[in-house]
């Protein structure tokens, strides 16, 4: 009985993991990220495949074509209230680089289309 136990607790850890993307990252701020030429061409290369990746750039390029094709349903609260900062800041402000991003993440624009409501609502023009 104790082995059976033991087997679906470790069931239940292993698909907890896989429920939700790391947090380890979470407390990064993704604006002094985006403000900074120097900090932001390190993740924009990593996103592009032009450069070597730091690791959180490397994790968010491996989560990123999930989350957008879930509405970023393993994301936390934070996660996404962080991609919201960065979408507004990149739009906004990095035009060029926004619309690189675009090109290689999303470049039939349906996920542009498909959170371009709910962008607006919260201020973010895409």
């Amino acid at each position: 009985m104790k082995t059976v136990i033991i087997i679906f607790a470790l069931i239940a850890v292993a698909l907890a993991q896989e429920t939700i993307y790391t947090s380890k990252y979470d407390n990064i701020d993704v604006l002094e990220i985006v403000k900074s030429d120097r900090l932001f061409k390190n993740y924009y290369n990593c996103l592009l495949e032009q450069g070597k990746c730091p690791p959180d750039a490397a994790e968010l390029k491996r989560v990123l074509p999930e989350a957008l094709e879930t509405d970023c349903a393993k994301c936390s609260p934070k996660q996404k209230e962080s991609s919201d900062k960065a979408i507004e800041y990149l739009s906004a402000n990095r035009p060029e680089e926004w619309a690189a991003l675009k090109a290689k993440y999303d470049p039939e624009n349906k996920y542009v289309e498909k959170y371009r409501e709910n962008a607006e609502k919260i201020g973010i023009k895409l």
